[in-house]
């Protein structure tokens, strides 16, 4: 298989590379944190002009058509810097959404805003006693008129304290953890009875907790029919972090081959030790084992076999939650006790791969996914 970049991908890698190295430093990341936004709407406006967020939309909506290889590029060059912004949320999760359930109308109402820049958007599927079984939803939607009204609540949406809009899961009919009966819904931030609780996750990236009562909504796609929009959304999501692990692993691992050739031990660098030559080798191999495993998922995004884009994208998700677990932990091992300070970046590196281990299912979950299918 052809991996070399065409040269509109390397042009958008080279021009995020640039923004990001001008633009987003490990103290002007920290500064940002402390603001009440927690990331920058002033980036979020220069990725509008950059296309970034119109990378994977049709065309015809606005966007450039980009496909999961593209979206890939440009989370690693995320990864890389540790970016706050809520891309994840908005474009791959809430984007994706739309993309694939919702009609003609309501795509180009909003996935022409979120290419702009004028529209965000968060995923809000998760509820508290779910954990990670997409087919655990609590929260119903009522008929009422031509429209609907949702009661329930939604756990840990990404970034849905500053979402215009929201892309919300809601039964129609049967019961808890049914396959069947599950839709999806557009839901306006500012509705009345929708509450939100933002809050900082442990890595510094915002999520909420979102209350639901008597809420007006409109369907978007099929009624009773929307968890294989709600997998292929939560596929996508593996596939977009998985690309950023790689990018946190490469930053990690640059960083400690610095330190290891610059930190000095009686007199000579500790780098010179052979042991610690050897566990930074071990660590560059666990990253390119990680990295061909973010590959295989960005290349089953779009694979319209099912049960094999489903067994691959676990695989993946295992296989990068490993890599980026080890390399993770050898980084901040090898940096010693500076490597736990929050002046330094290694560990806020570690803290956004363990966050990410524990979005979409964590290793163990998707590991027990694909012994079921041996058995």
């Amino acid at each position: 298989m052809d991996f070399d970049l065409t040269d509109d991908q390397r042009l958008l890698t080279d021009s995020v590379t640039r923004l990001l190295a001008d633009q987003y430093g490990f103290e002007q990341r920290k500064s940002l944190l402390k603001t009440p936004m927690g990331w920058s709407e002033r980036l979020w406006s220069q990725y509008a002009e950059l296309g970034l967020l119109g990378l994977p939309i049709p065309e015809e909506y606005g966007g450039f058509g980009g496909g999961p290889v593209d979206v890939m590029l440009l989370m690693q060059a995320f990864g890389r810097h540790l970016v706050l912004e809520p891309y994840l949320a908005s474009v791959v999760l809430g984007g994706t959404a739309v993309r694939l359930a919702g009609d003609d109308a309501q795509r180009e109402e909003i996935l022409s805003g979120l290419a702009a820049g004028e529209t965000k958007l968060a995923f809000a599927h998760g509820e508290r006693q779910s954990r990670y079984d997409l087919t655990d939803v609590l929260t119903t939607a009522t008929p009422d008129g031509g429209a609907y009204r949702l009661e329930g609540a939604k756990s840990v949406v990404l970034h849905g304290d500053c979402a215009d809009r929201l892309v919300v899961s809601a039964r129609t009919a049967g019961g808890r953890d049914e396959a069947e009966g599950i839709s999806l819904f557009l839901v306006d931030a500012e509705a009345p009875g929708l509450a939100r609780r933002g809050y900082a996750l442990r890595d510094g990236t915002r999520a909420a907790e979102i209350s639901l009562s008597n809420v007006p909504a409109t369907l978007l796609g099929e009624r009773d029919a929307a968890l294989p929009v709600i997998e292929r959304v939560v596929e996508a999501g593996i596939a977009a972090t998985a690309a950023e692990v790689i990018g946190t692993m490469e930053a990690m691992q640059a960083m400690t081959l610095d330190y290891l050739k610059t930190r000095q031990q009686f007199g000579r660098p500790i780098g010179d030790n052979q042991a610690l030559q050897h566990r930074a080798a071990e660590m560059l191999v666990a990253m390119e084992q990680g990295r061909s495993m973010a590959m295989l998922a960005a290349m089953m995004v779009e694979e319209p076999d099912a049960g094999e884009r489903v067994r691959n994208i676990a695989r993946a998700k295992v296989g990068v939650g490993q890599a980026g677990r080890f390399v993770s932990q050898n980084a901040v091992q090898l940096h010693g006790g500076i490597g736990m300070t929050e002046e330094y970046a290694i560990g806020h590196f570690f803290r956004r791969v363990m966050v990410i281990e524990h979005l979409f299912g964590d290793t163990a979950y998707h590991l027990d996914r694909l012994a079921d299918e041996v058995e």
